[in-house]
C-alpha cells in the first residue's frame, strides 16, 4: 500500500493517471523545468508514461513518488520523492519539483522534512543525497538551510536541451 504522508498545508500521495494533466502541464513548463535536468515534454503520452515510471520504480523498491496535494484542492502542484533508492546501501537522491506559481511559499520547506523524516525511520536509509544545478541557488540554499551539506561539484553531470550541465552535490545523513 502506497503511503500517505501529510504536512500542515499538503498531503503528499500516490500520483495517479488522473493527474496526467498536471504532470504535463508541469514538464512542459520552461520555467518549472529549466534546472532539471530534462529536456520538456511535448505530449501528454509522456507524462502517462512519467506516471508509469513512477508506479514501476516502487514496485521495484527502486524510488518512491508522491504529488504533493494541497489540503484544499485535489490538484497537485508537484511531486518529491526518491529516485535511485539502494536498500543494499541505504542511500537514495531526493528529487522534487514545485509549479512556479508556489515557489517561495515555504511549500518546499514544509514538504522535504516529511520525506526525510520517512527516507530515514521507514526506509532506514544512512543517507540522503541530491542534485542540483549550480544556476539553482534557491534550491542549494533550500537544502543547506534543512541541514544538507555540501559536498562537491560535478562537471557536465546533467545533459538538457542539447547542453551539458555541471552540478553541485549535497547529502544529508541519519545520524541515529
Amino acid at each position: 500500500m502506497f503511503p500517505i504522508l501529510t504536512t500542515k498545508r499538503t498531503i503528499l500521495r500516490e500520483v495517479h493517471f488522473g493527474d496526467v494533466e498536471q504532470i504535463y502541464q508541469f514538464f512542459s513548463n520552461q520555467e518549472m523545468m529549466k534546472y532539471y535536468g530534462q529536456d520538456l515534454f511535448t505530449t501528454r503520452e509522456q507524462a502517462a508514461n512519467l506516471i508509469n515510471h513512477f508506479h514501476t520504480i516502487y514496485q521495484e523498491k527502486k524510488g518512491i513518488r508522491w504529488g504533493i496535494q494541497l489540503k484544499d484542492n485535489e490538484r497537485i502542484i508537484g511531486t518529491i520523492g526518491f529516485n535511485l533508492w539502494s536498500q543494499k546501501y541505504k542511500r537514495a537522491e531526493l528529487g522534487f519539483e514545485i509549479h512556479p506559481d508556489y515557489w517561495r511559499q515555504g511549500y518546499a520547506s514544509e514538504v522535504i522534512p516529511e520525506i526525510l523524516h520517512y527516507g530515514f525511520r521507514e526506509l532506514r536509509l544512512a543517507r540522503i543525497g541530491a542534485v542540483v544545478f549550480l544556476e539553482n541557488e534557491a534550491s542549494s540554499h533550500l537544502l543547506l538551510n534543512l541541514g544538507f551539506e555540501y559536498e562537491g561539484t560535478l562537471r557536465n553531470y546533467m545533459y538538457q536541451n542539447g547542453s551539458f550541465f555541471n552540478t553541485h552535490v549535497y547529502s544529508i545523513l541519519n545520524l541515529n
